[in-house]
């Protein structure tokens, strides 16, 4: 009597459907990734030795070293200032209104900002800095 004898399967796992899901991780990593860039008026903002960094996004007024005030790339004065605020208070969300300043712009006027910010109804003013040596 002969036996047939039956051949082994060999088991083997396909890996494909396992590479092209790590290649679609990837590329969905790469892609959302951000890079902070920011751009806007050439500013020199003052140093700060923190290390908190915050990621910017949203409405942000900028102060120049003479003075003039812009809201994102508008220029406004300081008695537009008010309105332009109180229109964009309803938009500006828990990222808040982010405060670009030169380091030479008087103190006063950052307060003016500051407190047109609070009476628009604003409650969260990020003011931004640059890390000590981060200057080129």
């Amino acid at each position: 009597m002969q036996f047939s004898v039956k051949p082994k399967k060999r088991i083997s796992i396909n890996i494909t459907s396992l590479v092209d899901v790590l290649f679609l991780l990837l590329i969905f990593f790469i892609v959302s990734s951000t890079f902070l860039e920011q751009p806007g008026m050439k500013l020199d903002l003052p140093e700060s030795s923190g290390v908190e960094s915050v990621k910017v996004e949203g409405f942000t007024i900028y102060i120049t070293a003479d003075g003039s005030l812009f809201l994102n790339e508008d220029p406004l004065t300081m008695d537009s200032l008010p309105k332009a605020l109180e229109e964009i208070a309803p938009r500006v969300d828990e990222k808040g209104l982010v405060l670009k300043g030169d380091e030479g712009v008087r103190y006063g006027i950052v307060v003016k900002v500051m407190d047109a910010a609070r009476n628009a109804g604003i409650e969260k003013l990020v003011v931004a800095t640059e890390l000590t040596g981060e200057r080129e």
